[in-house]
């Protein structure tokens, strides 16, 4: 009998050690067949129902159609800027997938940190875009992740500053935040209130429109009726801009009551060239992913010890947009 034990589990084992080195051979097989095709990058944003990351996205794509031999594309996205978990298994996804690159606009500046650290352990090179990851965080993680992207207090005080020129002194003003923990949401915010504080602009409440048009729209109201006196609502994004713009005509405001915004969007730059916001910053949406993922297959391909990379941001106004205007009608450059 114990022969016969002795002689099924040998047979067991072997057969166990076949199947073990078929599924490597395979999957060696599978590895070695990237051998010689393009790096694999993906694109992971934040909402793609916002025109800032569908613009985002459309440049990626298009500057990947341009350079098809150097590299592929995979673009995903989650559809609402607040959905940290679906965002973390995008990344998790794009684990599993075995890509060579991540170049991402996280939702959250601390929640996405730990998943990200998985992709680098995997081997995975890690670009961080739009919204900077938290530095204590990544301290505590014991990882460096690069950031690609503007300087979001400094674009927020040029539109701060901007503002000022045109408020009466020392009218009250109110601002609209993104997400509270969002990186760029806090150094927009700052800006702002440096450059209020530099003018002698109280300002009288920061509240959060979380990014979304409908939600800022809520708050401008209630902001609007618990200050009726204010001068100004500072907006940290552009959809927010827009629905503090609707709160505004809503109460019949539009001539007390000034609108800036941040990320150039369609919508806001004809709102700016009626008059009815005041400016934005301009991030170059359109580029502001192929700076990520151009850094993303310089360190693929030259390795090191990668660092933050600082990208424009510009002041948008009706005088901007008249003059790019006029460039682009007398065939000059479109770019304001």
């Amino acid at each position: 009998m114990e022969t016969q034990w002795t002689a099924r589990f040998g047979t067991i084992a072997l057969t166990w050690a076949v199947v073990m080195i078929v599924a490597l051979t395979a999957a060696c097989r599978r590895d070695s067949s990237r051998d010689d095709a393009p790096p694999r990058v993906a694109l992971i944003m934040k909402s793609l129902a916002n025109e800032f990351f569908k613009t985002m996205a459309d440049g990626a794509q298009q500057h990947q159609r341009q350079h098809a031999g150097d590299y592929e594309l995979v673009v995903n996205g989650i559809k609402d800027e607040r959905d940290l978990a679906r965002q973390i298994g995008l990344v998790e996804e794009m684990i599993a997938a075995r890509v060579e690159a991540i170049v991402i606009a996280p939702a959250d500046s601390k929640a996405l940190a730990p998943v990200l650290k998985r992709a680098q352990d995997a081997g995975i090179v890690v670009v961080n875009i739009d919204n900077k990851l938290d530095e204590s965080v990544l301290k505590e993680l014991e990882i460096e992740i690069p950031f690609v992207g503007p300087d979001n207090r400094k674009g927020a005080k040029l539109v701060g500053d901007h503002l000022a020129g045109v408020l009466p002194d020392g009218a009250a003003v109110a601002i609209l935040e993104g997400i509270p923990t969002a990186f760029n949401s806090q150094q927009r915010r700052a800006g702002f209130e440096e450059a209020m504080k530099a003018a002698g602009h109280p300002v009288v409440t920061v509240q959060s429109g979380q990014w979304e048009t409908a939600i800022a729209n809520q708050v401008a109201a209630a902001i609007l009726n618990e200050h009726p006196r204010i001068g100004a609502i500072l907006c940290c994004n552009d959809n927010m801009a827009l629905g503090a713009l609707a709160a505004v005509k809503s109460a019949g405001k539009t001539e007390q009551v000034k609108i800036v915004g941040f990320d150039n969007i369609e919508a806001v730059r004809q709102a700016v060239v009626r008059g009815e916001i005041v400016a934005t910053a301009d991030q170059h949406a359109d580029r502001l992913a192929v700076f990520g993922i151009e850094y993303a297959l310089e360190i693929l391909k030259a390795g090191g010890s990668p660092k933050d990379k600082e990208t424009p941001v510009d002041l948008i106004t009706r005088e901007t947009l008249e003059a790019a205007s006029t460039a682009d009608s007398q065939g000059g450059s479109s770019s304001p």
